[in-house]
């Protein structure tokens, strides 16, 4: 096996092959599981957070996902992708602890088709109020998000936000590639309406009492 130096810095760009990388690990070299850790931790995030919504939570079931496909890598397919592997266990520790806490996962659905719900802007060279805009639909989106069923939430998280083929979505779930695509769609018109419902509310940019109090105040001040 070829033992040379590996700089973990190489991480970002995928320098390194994953079998690579794999190889090397079980091999003894357990510091590189490193790379792994950080070439996914984006990923294992999004999904997780598409099942738990404390950030507590979200790291404890990260961290017991990252041990236990350490503890268990020897038993790793080369064959398949490192991060599809890994999401199972984290889709798996997800839903125990949504067992633990009384919580149970429905899947069913209907219908397909693509559109998009909010397309956010590249963040390039935003001014202050394009990024303070762009913010806030970011906090819109992700509450919106927040508020669909886990079966449509994890399935939008995985194409939409991480990008992951519906073929892998599929296989990751163990559904339907038809199953999946209902679910993408719901979610979207799900989506759309919450959006729509957030946005047609006359709560909104409401002008609350001290703020109505103080501007008559200085427009009646002004005028006398």
């Amino acid at each position: 096996m070829n033992m040379e130096a590996i700089n973990i810095n190489d991480f970002n760009n995928h320098r390194i092959k994953e079998d690579t990388v794999i190889q090397r690990i079980l091999g003894g070299e357990k510091e590189l599981y490193e790379i792994l850790v950080r070439r996914n931790n984006q990923k294992i995030y999004r999904v997780i957070r598409g099942y738990l919504k404390e950030e507590s939570e979200i790291e404890d079931v990260m961290q017991n996902s990252y041990i236990k496909a350490y503890t268990n890598l020897h038993q790793f397919n080369l064959q398949s992708q490192f991060s599809t592997w890994l999401i199972r266990i984290a889709i798996n520790e997800s839903l125990a602890e949504l067992k633990k806490k009384g919580k149970t996962l429905h899947l069913n659905s209907q219908s397909s088709d693509d559109d998009f719900i909010l397309k956010l802007p590249d963040h390039k060279q935003l001014n202050p109020q394009e990024k303070m805009a762009q913010k806030e639909a970011k906090q819109l989106l992700e509450n919106a998000i927040d508020q669909l069923e886990l079966k449509y939430r994890t399935v939008y998280i995985m194409k939409e936000v991480e990008e992951m083929s519906l073929k892998e979505i599929a296989s990751i779930l163990g559904i339907s590639l038809a199953n999946t695509k209902i679910r993408l769609h719901r979610a979207k018109d799900m989506l759309k309406e919450i959006l729509y419902n957030l946005s047609n509310t006359k709560d909104i940019f409401e002008f609350g009492f001290n703020r109505c109090d103080r501007i008559t105040k200085i427009i009646m001040k002004k005028i006398s």
